[in-house]
């Protein structure tokens, strides 16, 4: 049983711990939707679960509520309920957020009418393409254009470009999609756009498989036109749309990567318990209770950086870059390290395939890549740091 002790911290108010016994109770007694990995039919399970989580009335957290304002703290608390069952529940949920993260942030009031509802009642799914073949921690390097349509009344614009990596590539209906529009140099000159998966002049030109199941593609944009209305804010003000989006989903991802934790360390306590050596339980052994020590004193730190950062931003602050980088790459890092104990304590049948551990042992790993890099967020959390220093140069 995960614990749940957490939830007394000062960083909850009565409504957060009221929703976290709520998605709780909602994810055992669903189990059985919740309980598919893609490992046969990837897309047909994503809808499956898409179609849950929207049943419950979950996907409407992952947009803005009445009051206009996204809430992390139910973000994180949400991804990391789903992660301690399926890695692919909570990327399917996830993926609403982010991929129409740019238009709950950035979006004019009537953007926000056309296009979030369809996300929130999960008729819609999102995607957010921001990776390129070269340009990955490296945004500004982008080489995807967009250019006035000169034919266009309404001051359309024209993609050409490639995006790779995309998350949900292949099975969204929308895509939020980052494009060089030439106001600037490096990261100057970048805007966002929301282009529709049956827009002419777009293509899926190659589904990516990975070592645990997700949707995963290649996009290519060939004289693909759309209408002025569907750029999300100002033409050169991509780069800081994508950064606000991924300051407010950098701390879910960490939330998810503490529930992949908290699922190691349930079943790593289990086994020692159950499983005997040496004629005695494994729990009595001090190198095994070192081991869940570690683990668990990894998975509270990690909750503090997570439950910090979401509680910074829900309180106003414009920006979390810096606390939303600690936790990102603190908790995503060390959640490797307490899955590959988890995988240690349970032996040969740790790397039996299916077994819950080594099923994490394979999810845990792209959570340390994408959203930005450990070595990304060291250098934010760096920058950030000497930035008082610096100031004076």
């Amino acid at each position: 049983m995960a614990d749940r002790s957490f939830l007394d911290w000062p960083f909850f108010d009565d409504r957060h711990r009221a929703f976290a016994a709520d998605i709780e109770a909602w994810a055992e007694a669903n189990h059985h939707a919740l309980h598919l990995h893609g490992d046969h039919d990837l897309d047909g399970d994503c809808r499956t679960i898409l179609k849950a989580l929207a049943g419950g009335g979950w996907l409407k957290n992952a947009v803005p509520d009445a009051d206009g304002k996204l809430d992390v703290r139910t973000l994180c608390l949400t991804r990391e309920t789903l992660a301690r069952r399926s890695g692919l529940a909570d990327f399917v949920f996830a993926m609403q957020g982010l991929g129409s993260g740019p238009i709950s942030l950035f979006g004019t009031p009537d953007q926000k009418g056309r296009w979030l509802p369809g996300v929130a009642a999960g008729e819609t799914i999102a995607a957010f393409a921001l990776s390129e073949p070269e340009a990955g921690s490296d945004v500004a390097a982008m080489a995807m254009t967009a250019r006035r349509d000169g034919d266009a009344k309404d001051g359309g614009w024209v993609l050409d470009g490639v995006k790779t990596f995309i998350s949900n590539g292949g099975l969204a209906d929308r895509y939020t999609v980052f494009a060089r529009t030439g106001e600037g140099e490096g990261a100057k000159g970048i805007s966002c756009f929301v282009v529709d998966a049956d827009t002419p002049g777009f293509e899926v030109v190659e589904r990516i498989p990975l070592m645990a199941a997700h949707p995963l593609a290649t996009l290519k944009f060939s004289n693909c036109r759309i209408d002025g209305d569907r750029i999300l804010g100002q033409p050169g003000e991509g780069f800081r749309i994508a950064m606000a989006t991924l300051d407010v989903f950098r701390s879910t991802v960490a939330a998810a990567a503490l529930g992949f934790s908290r699922r190691a360390f349930d079943e790593a306590a289990n086994r020692s318990v159950n499983r005997k050596l040496f004629g005695a339980p494994m729990a009595d052994l001090q190198l095994v209770q070192a081991s869940l020590a570690d683990m668990a004193l990894k998975i509270d730190a990690s909750a503090l950086l997570i439950y910090r950062a979401a509680w910074l931003k829900d309180q106003g602050a414009p920006r979390v870059t810096r606390e939303a980088a600690m936790a990102k790459l603190y908790a995503t890092d060390e959640a490797q390290a307490v899955i590959d104990a988890a995988v240690q304590i349970f032996g040969g049948l740790g790397v039996v395939s299916g077994n819950p551990v080594e099923r994490l042992y394979r999810e845990i790993r792209a959570l340390r890549i994408y959203e930005g890099a450990s070595e990304v967020q060291k250098i934010v959390i760096a920058r950030q740091a000497l930035g008082a220093f610096q100031g004076g140069r």
